[in-house]
This record gives C-alpha cells, sequence and structure tokens, in this order.
C-alpha cells in the first residue's frame, strides 16, 4: 500500500501557482478546508478561478480570498451567503458565473469522471441557460453543461490513512468527495491521520488513489461561522404557521420531502415522529430532525442547507451533494415545499432573483422545482406594497416552467387542476371578494 506525503499548510499553498483554477470543497463553512484557504490567503498568488458552492463567508475561507484581491472570477451556486461575494460581482471587481447547486456537483463529478458534459432539464427556460446548446430530450427541453475540472482542490475530511483513504463526518461530504476526483492535484485538509486498516474499507468514503497530499489542521469552533451555534432566525406568526400546518396537510406517511428556506421551514416544526414524513436536505442527508436541544452547532451535528445545525433521526443516512441532487432530478423526492416570488397562470415559478437586489445565489431552487414529483409553493399573497404575486405571467427572473402545482399564501390555496389555476380553499380570516381583488391572474373556483 503506497504513503501518501503528510506536508505542512505552508507547503501545500505553494502548490497553486497564479492563474490557477481552484476547486473547494464545503458547504458554507462545513466540510470547508478553511485551514488551507487562511494559508493561501498569506500568499501572493492570484487571478485565481474559485469553484465552489459559495465563497466561504465575509473574511473566512474562500472569503479571505476574495478580500484579498486574489480571486479573478467565481464560479458557484449561492454567493449570497457572503455579502462582499455579492458586491464584488455586482460591481464588476470580480467575474462570475452562477449555477444551479445540483448542476455545479454534477459538472463536478462529470469532469472527475472524464465525461465532457451532459444535459439536464434545470435551468431551462430561465436567464441561467442564456447561451448554452439546448434540445429537446424524451419531450423535456434540456441544457447543455460542460464538465468542470481544476488545477488544484483544497478539500476537507474528518480522518485520513497513511494510504491517503478519506472517511468524512456527517454533512461534511457535500462537494468534497465530487472534488477529490476532479483536479490534477488534490490536497486533503483532515482532523486526523492514523495508520493503514485504521478505517474499515466500507468507511472509506474516498479512496487514497484521487489524494496526493495530507495536511493535518484541527477544526475549532471559530473556523465554521454561522453554523458554530444553533440559530434562532425563524420568523414565526400565526399566519405563517397556518401557512406551514395547511402545507403539512399535503404530506403523507413514507413522504420523502425537501423544505426551502423561509416559511416552508417552519413545516418541520410540525412533524411528530408518527408522521412517518422523511426530510430531505440537498447537502447530504436524509431523515434530517429538529434543531439540537442543547444549542450545539456544526463541530458536533449535520447542517441542513440552510447551515443549520440539525439532528439525525434513526435510520437517517449521508451521502454526497451530487447523490443528493441525483436523488432530486431522478424523481426519488415525493415533495418540495418552496417560497415564492411569484407564480403565474402558466404554473411557472420566479423566487430566487429581483433586479436590482442583492441576491445572487440561485442554490438548489431549478433543481428541486423541476426534478421534484410534487411543488407546493408557500408565500404571502401580496408584496408588502400590495402587489400580487399570483400574476397573468411572471416578470421575474424564471425559476422553472409549468412546474408549481399548488400554492398556499396567506389568503387562498390554488392547485393546477388540468393545466388551469383553481381556488380551491380560503384561508382562515379572508374572503372570497378579498382574494379576487388582490389577484390579478384568472383562475378558476372549485370551493
Amino acid at each position: 500500500m503506497k504513503t501518501i506525503p503528510q506536508i505542512t499548510l505552508q507547503q501545500a499553498v505553494a502548490m497553486v501557482k497564479d492563474g490557477d483554477t481552484l476547486l473547494q470543497g464545503g458547504f458554507g463553512m462545513t466540510g470547508n478546508p478553511v485551514h488551507l484557504m487562511h494559508a493561501l490567503a498569506e500568499t501572493q498568488t492570484k487571478n485565481l478561478t474559485f469553484i465552489g458552492n459559495n465563497v466561504g463567508e465575509a473574511g473566512i475561507g474562500g472569503g479571505r480570498l476574495l478580500r484579498n484581491g486574489q480571486l479573478k472570477k467565481m464560479i458557484g451556486s449561492f454567493f449570497t451567503s457572503n455579502p462582499e461575494a455579492v458586491k464584488a460581482a455586482q460591481e464588476g471587481i470580480v467575474a462570475y458565473e452562477l449555477l444551479p447547486q445540483g448542476t455545479l456537483a454534477e459538472a463536478i463529478r462529470a469532469g472527475g469522471a472524464g465525461i465532457g458534459g451532459f444535459f439536464t432539464p434545470t435551468s431551462a427556460g430561465t436567464a441561467l441557460a442564456k447561451g448554452r446548446e439546448t434540445k429537446v430530450l424524451n419531450g423535456v427541453e434540456q441544457v447543455f453543461i460542460p464538465g468542470i475540472r481544476g488545477n488544484v482542490a483544497f478539500i476537507r475530511a474528518w480522518k485520513a490513512d497513511t494510504a491517503g483513504n478519506l472517511q468524512y463526518r456527517m454533512t461534511e461530504q457535500n462537494f468534497n468527495k465530487a472534488m477529490a476526483t476532479a483536479a490534477d492535484l488534490v490536497i486533503a485538509e483532515v482532523q486526523e491521520i492514523v495508520p493503514v486498516g485504521a478505517i474499515p474499507p466500507e468507511s472509506i468514503h474516498t479512496p487514497g488513489s484521487y489524494v496526493d497530499y495530507l495536511v493535518q489542521a484541527t477544526l475549532t469552533l471559530e473556523d465554521l461561522g454561522s453554523s458554530a451555534a444553533v440559530s434562532s432566525s425563524k420568523k414565526a406568526s400565526e399566519t405563517r404557521d397556518n401557512m406551514a400546518k395547511r402545507a403539512l396537510k399535503e404530506l403523507k406517511s413514507g413522504d420523502v420531502v425537501n423544505l426551502g428556506i423561509g416559511i416552508p421551514t417552519l413545516v418541520a416544526d410540525f412533524i411528530s415522529d408518527d408522521d412517518g414524513i422523511i426530510l430531505h436536505t440537498e447537502n447530504g442527508m436524509l431523515g434530517v430532525g429538529p434543531a439540537p436541544a442543547d444549542g450545539g452547532g456544526a463541530m458536533d451535528y449535520p447542517v441542513n442547507a440552510g447551515k443549520v445545525p440539525v439532528t439525525a433521526l434513526k435510520g437517517s443516512s449521508y451521502f454526497d451533494s451530487a447523490e443528493s441532487f441525483a436523488m432530486i432530478r431522478g424523481k426519488h423526492v415525493d415533495v418540495a415545499i418552496m417560497g415564492g416570488l411569484q407564480v403565474d397562470e402558466a404554473a411557472n415559478l420566479a423566487n430566487w432573483a429581483v433586479p436590482g437586489q442583492p441576491l445572487l445565489g440561485v442554490g438548489g431552487a431549478m433543481d428541486l422545482a423541476s426534478g421534484a414529483k410534487k411543488l407546493i409553493i408557500t408565500m404571502m399573497h401580496n408584496e408588502k406594497n400590495g402587489d400580487p404575486k399570483i400574476v397573468p405571467l411572471c416578470d421575474l427572473p424564471l425559476t422553472a416552467l409549468k412546474a408549481v402545482d399548488m400554492v398556499i399564501t396567506d389568503k387562498a390555496v390554488f392547485e393546477f387542476i388540468n393545466g388551469k389555476l383553481t381556488l380551491t380553499e380560503i384561508m382562515p380570516g379572508a374572503t372570497l371578494e378579498e382574494i379576487r381583488k388582490s389577484t390579478t391572474a384568472k383562475f378558476e373556483e372549485r370551493l
């Protein structure tokens, strides 16, 4: 069995050259090779193309390279979590390319597997498909995405043996597993290095044949950024709770369900063990439980797609982001409940961007909207200024075409029945007259 060289952080970052394409694992700061990134920030290396789900947080991880002016381009899925990345992109300081999260994960996996590219229905008909080749395959419009490879990959694993075999902890597989296959030079930052044989073969997630160098670096709470502890930022109210409870009625025992950020996350508060609902999170977990009662963070618990620490229920499982989105695109997620900015008469959804506002991240929204078997949108019926959100035709950037099955607002429940927007229920405190006045979309009534 070969022995993988163990090197220092400084030796590792010296291998990154000006102009390189750098893959960086992690989902937020979970599974993030933060020590390698910070060591690279101490060098003069510049003009880097950074590829990762997000550019760390402000001044942490990739965010430190950005702040130093070492990046010339960012390729990722959710820059919004770092306001400095949003500002740099919108002001033209750093070039950027935005990809749906599942598309990004699959492009990296394809690059590592020697596949030139692939067609995916995700993003078809949206602004992110502009300039890309499209084809109709099996009656579905699909977008061509080239495979992604890098010069160097910095990844984070929990444990490695001296042969370079890697084991990840909980939801720390995320992008690391695919990125370990997709670069000319792979450097793994790990918590612990053990002798060969100390990791059972069935517990090895990345074989040592992919890894070139190991760096031992101990993770601390300070390295975890916003995932260091449970967030208490949930915004609850009777109105929002009513919408969440109504969405829960659409779920049945055994359903695999993905909950988006915002009102959808409140649904989890009303799910009991007896409901038998299996929560899925796109960063690599099935069987998501409630937030830790002890307020613990990502040092001791997995995190969900909102980068919030959660618990794992009995029978839960962990996997990487590429597999998670294969579940979504492959129609193995029964229901997705997402927030919305607009839904129109043709069941089109807009929920990821408002022109002129500092939001620059699509995350997994496009994948879920086009991939889940059933899509439920929960949102307020109107904007704060009174503008309708259920409209004849979406004028905000589209997330998915003809994808919505049900809309639950603070005023009403609409379903698309035989392709037509249909009012099927009036929510507590609302009236039919009020719904008619505050909805510009044409709809049928089946009450």
